[in-house]
Order: structure tokens, then sequence, then C-alpha cells
């Protein structure tokens, strides 16, 4: 009739309990445990404000301690002068289960505090598991409730819903504990008793009287999260003015500013009707809120941009929220905020994610910590993850666990991950098969609870009394216990806060620009259209652009061709999983290349699709299409949206589709154009990008398409500046900016910062000098203290520079390692020299260096100066490695990359050998694997079919330097090595070390 979940020291299951008991028509009592020595103490709130209580408890538990751990005292609730009021846990019911063989004495002691602080709302806890000591147990507790007038309740301690859970529920104790499960010992469940059990099952083992105090509990234990009161916070408003007026005077100010020749009539009606759309929802304090932390933002030059949902307002438009004006767009109102749904918008707001975190701050200052929090994810195992957990508690060898993790990658089944371990090991094993099983039933299992990457959940109550909240990893955050999609069930306030790196390089750019030309340079000052970097984006020449610069996006952009902003919309939408498992791209793609090409479409929904063509390649256009030709009611299309949502991997539209097929046969579209509606809204069930998305992603495409057009050397600066951003190491970003002609300085103690900076050349060009942050291990404070002592005289030798900057010997070496003393001593191996020696000194209580006894030193060879700096700094600015083994390859007729993009016809059987730099295996791609291979000359993109990665599985994922023999293809400007064998040339590359970025 009842159950109740009581997690330790947490309600983070409560939502989605609440919503399964709903469905399931189950009484669901809310509670928590936490553990003592004398056992467990377990609390269920009877009311709003006794479940309050224990969210202020629980939150005091978790604050005096690290994340993932908690420090609970039996005074927090039995002393007059407990913390946060909490003595005797008002409006609760308290349940004490005593450890099995418990201390007379001290379980008496105990239970005597607590019904001396709770009175008549304490049992104590009788839980029986088929222990043999459960009779002893039984007249124990039975004594204790005797002696001091307590009932005793029956407790089911079900840790799990089946009796065949058991070996799983020992590997995530061994999980939970760290150790192997044959060290685990007492830790584990001596049965499988601890499931859940029938009521029948259960009154043959309970005594009758404990079995009916469970249902006094559940009688009294009332509460429901149905009954939680949300309440917006109060936005900071000038004096004797309304939520309501100061929000309808801001939007008009800012209709102003961003109409200055006058508002069109078409905007000032949307405006009217969303103001009167957030004003009957009550929604202004929201949207005030939004407005001031983007403002906050923009009064620090904090570059910010909201998206999402957020572009399909005017008011959020006229407020700064977004920058996409969707007058000049077709998104679709309804998707931003909708009367029916009843649910505030969702917004999200990109700031530079290196100064995101002032944003945060100033959210916890204006709100106080009680009532803003971030946002928690649950983090569920997937397959890497689970192989490796379970790996560690069957304690199996570190080297299988490596090979496995990475060769099981794409394991679609059980059975494939039994065969890849079966592989990876060499022989068929017991606790082989043993670990394939558990590996598997961990999938989608909760691992453990995280922080969101920027959602903040903010209150006008205090957040304490809704959800308890906890530190985070990172200091001075705390976290909300529940899941970004429990907030949503809740309908509680969500802002997601976010970092985007791109915004961080733009705003870099625009400063370095403004120090050039003696200028203030905005976003704003960028040209909306731009000939040459429309040519540029057409070539596929968008390595670091923002959104465009993925294998798949280069391989578009040559057949897509944008000259126009909405080209840009259409190509960052395109290349997602939704449009090409609904099957539009060649069909887009041919109407966009012959004009003349007619597409069979319904009148009513031309004004939907004639802007792309007869297909549906946004999300907004396929809500617009269930509306028209299905007649689908906002309630639907909402609950259509959502199965698509953008960001979801697990979206279904099957349980819709006889309803949208049978409404467009009614109104009569022929089977086969009601199939091919259907199969391309079929396609957003696994990845709908929105039209809003696209429109402000397009804006931050253009901006760093323009900057690298035309100031390459700036906008290479500004990426390593703004590392990690986008799909490629400084190693990659800097061999495309040389091949675009843009002069690089080495690092240098005497000229470099920390970061790169732009240097004017002899020649009156401009050239990136790369900064100290470029240096591995070396610490910023080091660097700054050496840009601040040589302000007031340069260094002269490596000798001034140990003793006025105070450098360590081993940061010394680091230097010199990377060639960045070569001003003050020379070749590598003279500050190499002096590095060790003044080591050695400092062994010696700092004898002084005598500097002419410097050996003279043969020149290095240049293979070896390029495996040095790759080790120092993760790049050359020498010959790249491939140039010293092209002999060798070309024994193996290995192709050059720049021959091959240049002059290879298609379908030319070819070879081509590179570094790896990156791995993708889309979705879509039907096991596809798509190889990036660079050599000294530029980078081919090779296509690996799903028979041939099969096949050479294993070379495909570990070599650092690949061979493939294939067929060249060329088409419509875009080559791709179509292969057919692969071979591991990886020993060629002797020390040096490759990292690639692999299925991201």
């Amino acid at each position: 009739k009842a159950l109740a979940l009581a997690d330790e020291c947490s309600l983070s299951g409560v939502v989605r309990a609440h919503q399964a008991a709903l469905h399931h028509h189950i009484q669901l009592i809310i509670g928590s445990r936490f553990s003592l020595p004398q056992g467990e103490l377990l609390i269920f709130p009877c009311s709003h404000q006794g479940y309050g209580n224990l969210c202020r408890l629980i939150t005091l538990a978790r604050a005096r301690t690290r994340k993932g751990s908690y420090t609970f005292f039996l005074e927090d609730i039995v002393n007059e002068n407990s913390p946060e009021n909490l003595q005797g846990m008002p409006e609760c019911l308290l349940v004490f289960k005593p450890v099995y063989d418990p201390d007379p004495s001290s379980l008496q002691a105990v239970l005597t505090q607590l019904k001396n602080s709770v009175h008549d709302r304490l049992w104590i806890g009788l839980a029986l598991n088929n222990h043999h000591a459960d009779a002893r147990h039984q007249h124990t507790l039975q004594a204790a409730a005797h002696a001091l007038d307590l009932p005793v309740v029956a407790l089911g301690a079900a840790e799990m819903h089946l009796r065949s859970m058991q070996p799983l529920h020992d590997i995530l104790t061994a999980i939970r504990l760290g150790k192997p499960v044959q060290q685990c010992g007492f830790a584990l469940h001596a049965n499988a008793e601890h499931h859940l059990r029938s009521r029948l099952r259960l009154s043959t083992i309970y005594p009758a009287p404990a079995i009916a105090q469970t249902q006094v509990i559940a009688q009294r234990c009332t509460f429901s999260l149905g009954q939680l009161q949300y309440q917006y916070p109060d936005a900071a408003l000038p004096s004797h003015i309304s939520n309501r007026a100061y929000l309808r005077q801001e939007t008009f100010a800012g209709a102003k500013k961003r109409y200055p020749h006058g508002i069109p009539d078409a905007v000032h009606k949307q405006l009217e009707q969303e103001l009167a759309l957030v004003a009957g929802l009550n929604y202004e304090p929201y949207f005030l809120t939004v407005y001031d932390i983007v403002r906050y933002a923009r009064s620090r030059n904090i570059l910010c941009q909201g998206r999402g949902s957020a572009a399909n307002s005017v008011v959020c438009y006229c407020l700064g929220i977004t920058e996409v004006d969707p007058a000049s767009s077709n998104t679709l109102f309804a998707r931003f905020i909708s009367r029916e749904r009843g649910e505030p918008p969702d917004i999200d707001i990109d700031f530079e994610h290196d100064r995101r975190e002032e944003v945060i701050q100033y959210i916890y200052r204006t709100y106080g910590r009680r009532r803003a929090a971030l946002t928690a994810v649950v983090i569920r195992y997937r397959l890497r993850s689970a192989v490796r957990d379970t790996s560690k508690a069957l304690d199996i060898d570190n080297d299988l666990i490596d090979r496995v993790c990475i060769a099981c990658r794409h394991c679609a089944s059980q059975n494939e991950l039994l065969q890849c371990m079966i592989q990876q090991a060499g022989q068929t094993l017991d606790v082989l098969s043993w670990w394939a099983e558990l590996a598997w039933s961990l999938l989608k299992l909760p691992r453990h609870l995280s922080q969101h990457p920027g959602g903040f959940v903010i209150a006008r109550q205090d957040l304490r009394t809704l959800v308890p909240l906890e530190n985070a990893a990172m200091p001075q955050r705390t976290v909300v216990q529940w899941d970004k999609d429990d907030l949503d069930a809740l309908g509680m306030l969500k802002i997601d806060v976010l970092g985007l790196g791109m915004l961080s390089v733009l705003q870099r750019c625009l400063k370095l620009l403004s120090a050039q030309s003696g200028r203030t340079w905005s976003l704003q000052d960028i040209p909306r259209h731009d000939a040459d970097t429309f040519n540029m984006i057409s070539q596929a020449d968008t390595t670091g652009v923002f959104q465009i610069e993925s294998r798949a996006q280069m391989s578009m952009l040559p057949r897509l061709r944008p000259a126009t902003y909405y080209d840009l919309v259409v190509q960052i939408a395109i290349v997602r999983p939704g449009p090409i498992r609904g099957g539009i791209v060649h069909p887009y793609l041919k109407r966009r290349q012959d004009p003349s090409l007619s597409y069979d479409c319904p009148k009513e929904l031309r004004p939907i699709l004639d802007r792309t063509l007869g297909v549906i390649i946004f999300q907004e256009q396929a809500m617009q299409v269930a509306m028209t030709a299905a007649h689908f009611t906002a309630d639907e299309t909402d609950r259509l949206r959502r199965n698509m949502a953008a960001w979801r991997s697990d979206g279904d539209l099957t349980a819709f589709r006889h309803r949208l097929i049978q409404a467009m046969l009614d109104k009569g579209y022929s089977p086969d154009m009601a199939k091919s509606l259907f199969r391309q809204l079929e396609g957003f069930g696994t990845y709908g990008f929105p039209e809003s998305h696209a429109a402000s992603f397009a804006r931050l495409a253009w901006f760093s398409s323009w900057f690298k057009c035309h100031q390459p050397a700036i906008f290479l600066a500004a990426l390593l500046n703004s590392q990690p951003v986008g799909f490629y190491s400084p190693s990659q970003l800097i061999q495309d900016a040389r091949r675009h002609h843009v002069h690089i300085l080495p690092v240098c103690v005497i000229h470099s910062h920390w970061e790169s900076t732009i240097e004017p050349t002899k020649n009156g060009k401009q050239a990136v000098r790369l900064g100290m942050h470029l240096i591995k291990g070396l610490p910023e404070a080091l660097a700054n203290r050496i840009i601040q002592t040589r302000q007031s005289s340069m260094f002269t030798s490596i000798h001034d520079l140990t003793a006025r900057a105070l450098v360590p010997a081993q940061h010394l070496k680091r230097l010199a390692t990377a060639d960045a003393l070569n001003a003050l001593s020379g070749p590598r191996r003279q500050a190499l020299w002096h590095s060790a020696q003044r080591s050695s000194n400092d062994l010696l209580n700092n004898a002084p260096i005598l500097e002419d006894t410097t050996p003279e030193f043969g020149v290095m060879s240049s293979a070896r100066q390029t495996l040095i700096d790759y080790q120092s700094t993760g790049l050359t600015l020498r010959h790249h490695p491939l140039y010293f083994l092209r002999t060798q390859l070309d024994r193996h007729q290995f192709v050059p990359a720049a021959t091959l993009l240049a002059s290879y016809p298609d379908r030319r059987l070819a070879r081509a050998c590179g570094l790896v730099t990156a791995r993708q295996r889309p979705q879509t791609a039907k096991g596809v694997v798509f190889v990036t291979l660079e050599d000294e000359t530029g980078s081919v993109n090779a296509i690996v079919p799903a028979r041939i990665a099969k096949r050479y599985h294993d070379i495909m994922v570990q070599s650092g330097l690949l061979g493939v023999y294939g067929v060249w293809q060329r088409q419509d400007g875009v080559c791709n090595l179509h292969a057919r064998m692969l071979v591991d040339f990886s020993p060629l590359l002797g020390r040096l070390a490759v990292r690639s970025r692999d299925f991201q």
C-alpha cells in the first residue's frame, strides 16, 4: 500500500520516486536515514514543515564536509541549542534501527535521548533478513521497547527489487568501498533477503504488531512533493515601481535602442502579446532576474549571449538577453513560452568560459547561499565506466582493464562485450563472463551525483526548505540534490549560466584588435556580410571556427556553400542526426544546387517549409508541421517537443506515429507524403536542433570566421590563450596558421608573456609570439614574476634570471627544455647544461655558478629538437615529425596530404599515412569511423567502413601513426580516402607521444 524511500542523508531520488508512485497509484513516504555508531536513524516528514526540517538537517550534515560525505551528530536534533533549531525534528516521525547485537546500555541511552526529544514520534525499527541472529536481535529490541514504552515497527530494509540482483549488489558495494569483492567481508549482505518482498511473505516473518505500526506511520506521513510551493525570487527593482511596470519600461527602452528608426508595427504587436502572456503567468520576476544577470555581465565587459528558446522572444531581444532578432528569423514563439504548459521558458545564457565564475559568484552574492544553488546532474553508467568499475571490484589485472576499455567502446551487446574481453585477454576465463554480465547490468544505472555545467535554481524562500543543498567539488559552490529534470518536473526556476569558449576567444580577439588599431572594437563593428569570409567558409577553410570546424561540417560546406547569414543557420542545423536520419540532407542539397527542381509540398505547409526547400531542418518546423498538418494541440506539441529535445539521446516518436499519419491521411495527404513527413519528424527523436539555437550559434560562427579570414594572427593568439576550446589542439591550430602564412615566434623568456601575444615583425607584418602558458608544468605565478622582474632591466644571463626572478631549478629545466632560454644561453643543450648545473649547485648550498666552464656541445639533430619540442610544449615550430619519416613513408608509396588534395582524381587507388588527430563515429554513421590523419603538408580525412573498422579495430583505435590504403574520393570539392586496409606505423614515432581527439 505504501513504500518509504530513505536514502542515506539524501533526497536525490525522491522526485523520480514521486512521479513513479503517482503513475502506479502507490503512496510514497519520503524520508532519509543517518548513520550512528549504534545504528541508523530514519526520519519521515509528516507535513510540509517536517519536510523542510528534514531538508535543513541534510544540508547541515552535508555542509560540514566535502562533497560525497556527511557528518551527523545526535545532538543536532536532541539538544535545545541544536543548529538550525531542529530540536525534536518537529512534524517528523523517527525510527531508530539498531545494529545487530547492540550494546544494551548504549542502545538504551540513545533511545532515551531520542524519546525525551521527540516524545510520541519515535519507533524502534526491526529489520529481519534471515540473519543467523534474527531471533536474538528481535528479543533485544522487544526488551528495549518494553522498558521505554516504545512501539516496534517492521522495516523491509530493501536495497534491491529482485533476489537475482544480489551479485550486482555485491559489486556496487565493492565499488562504493573501493576494494575487490573478496576483501569486502562483512560489508556484504549474507543473503539476498534485502529485496522487496510481498506482504504475504512479510507477514510470515514479522510479528503482527510490528507490521501494524507500518500502517500507523503511513497514515501519519501524508506529505507529498506536490504540496511544495515554489516561488520565484523578487527582482531588484527601483523604488515605487512594480515588477510588471519595470519589465515593460525596460523592454520598450531596449526596443528603442534595437530599432533606432522606430519600432516596426509587427514587432510592437508581438511585444504587446508577449508582455501580456508574461503578465498573465506572473513570470515578470523570472525575466527580470535573467535581465539583471546579463546586465551585470555587460557592466563587467563579459561577453554573453542568450540562446535556445530565448532566441524566439522579442522581449528577450529588447532586454539584451539574446542577439537574434526574432523579427528577422522564423523561430516559433510557442516554443518559448506557452500558457498551456504553465511553466517558465528555459533560458540559456553563454558567458566567456574563463569569466563565468564572476557571474556565478554575483548570483550567490545577490540572492545568498540559501536562495541560490547550482543544479545537480545524475551521472549514469556508460559502457566504459561500467567496465572499469566492475573490473576493479572483480580484481582484474590493470593492463587488461585498459585494453578492454579502449577496445569495447562500440560493443552493442553483452555478447560482443564478452568477445572483446576474450580477445584482449587472449584466452577464455571464467571471470570474463561475470565481468561482461555485471558491466552490462550496470548500464544506465545512476553512478554519482555531479554538478550541472551551469544550471542555477533560485527561489524567493529559503531553498533548504525545498531541497537539500550540499557542497560542490569546486570551492565556493553549493548544489541542490536534484537533477535538472527533477526541477522541471516540479516547476522550479532554472537559469543556465553556461561557459562558452568561443566567447572568450572573441573577447580576446576584440582586445587584441583594439590594441593594434588604436580604437575600441566590439562585435557590432564586424560587418554582417563579407564576400571573402563567405568564400573561405565555402572552401571549408574553417579550422578553429565555431561550430563549423568538425570534419562533418567541413564536408558539407563546399556542397552547401553558405552565402548569407541564414545559410549559416541552416549549415549548423543540417549536420545533425535529426536531419540525417530524416533523409532530408540530399534532397535539400539537390534543390539548393538546382533551383529549377520542384518539390511536392502541401499548400498549407509551404509557409513553414519553403524557406528550407520543402524539408524539415529545424525543431520548430517539426512542431509547426504537427500543429498544421495533424492539428496537434499545444499540450501534444509540447510533448512532441520534449521527445525530440535537442540534447536528448533517447528520444522516440513511435508513440506519435499513428496519430500523426492518420491525421494527415484524414486531411487528404497521400500515404507517401504522410510517411515522408513522419520520417523527417522521426529523425528528430534522437537529435532535433532548434532554429533558435542555430541562429545564436550562427552569429558566433560568423564572427569567428571573419577574424580567421581578416585577422588570422589575432585569431590564432586568441585561440591559444583560450584553450581548451573547439576540436583542435594548439599544435593543429599552429600548423593550420602557418599554412595561412601566419608568422609564429617561439616561446622566449626575454619576449614572451604568460599568454601568446602579437608582435610586429621587421617587415611591418604581425607575428604571434607564443606564451609561456604552453610550457608544460610551468606555474603562471612564476611566469608573471619573470615578466615583472625583466621590466626593470632585461636579463643578461641564466644566472641573472635565476637570481633576480628566483626561478627554482626544476622550473629552470622546463624553460630550458622548451628552448625558452635560447636568447640567454644559445642552443638548447647549453641551456640544459646550465639548468643541470643550477640544480647541482642547489645541492651545494647555492655555490656560485661558473658560466665560463660551459663545455662545447655538438649540434642537436633536427629530429631530436622536434621530439623535445613536443615533449615540452606539445607542438613544434620546426619540421613536422613526419618530415623526418618521409623517406621511409615513400618506400611504402604513401602520398603526402597536399598532393592528394591538390591533384588526385576521383576513384583512384591511394595511400596516406599521418598522425591520428581525431577519431569520430557518429550515431548516424552505422558503424563508419572517420579518422583524421596529419602529415607535414596537411590533413586527410579517412572514411573507415564498418566492416573495415571491425576487422582492424585494435589498429584503428590504438595507432598514433596510421597508414590507410584505399580509394580516393573527390566530389563537389570534398575529398576523402575510403579505407580498405589499415596498418599501424606507430613504432616509427619512437618516444613521440601522440594525443588525439577520440569519439567526442
